[in-house]
């Protein structure tokens, strides 16, 4: 199932898709949501969401996205404010910044987590 549109800018639509069998070496910079079948290695900035499939491979010093949902190979750090969710077949090694953390049985998850966003007028910001 892909991402839907929740609004008129299209920062939650899918719009890129990285597919099966697709190697990418380099850092990727995206408006709206990004789909990972594939293998990437670099930094990902995204302004809506990161899907990652079963089959996704992510080697990456940082991921900045608005949500997450993991269902393959992960090696680095997420920062999702909205949510972060991996799913049963997920293998995340780095640390996780987001208000939402949904780890489902099965999933393995190495690193540390830090839920201490807070939206405050409308705004995320983080508490000390």
């Amino acid at each position: 199932m892909f991402a839907k549109i929740e609004n008129q800018k299209g920062e939650n639509k899918l719009n890129t898709i990285i597919g099966p069998g697709c190697e990418i070496v380099g850092d990727i910079k995206t408006q709206g949501g990004l789909r990972i079948d594939g293998a990437v290695t670099g930094k990902i900035v995204a302004s809506g969401s990161l899907t990652i499939g079963q089959e996704g491979v992510l080697k990456t010093p940082s991921i900045e996205v608005a949500s997450a949902t993991i269902g393959g190979k992960v090696n680095g750090d997420i920062t999702a404010p909205e949510m972060v969710r991996l799913e049963p077949t997920a293998r995340v090694k780095g640390n996780l910044i987001t208000q939402v953390l949904i780890v489902e049985q099965g999933a393995v998850f190495t690193g540390n987590s830090d839920m201490s966003l807070k939206e405050e007028s409308g705004q995320q910001h983080k508490r000390d």
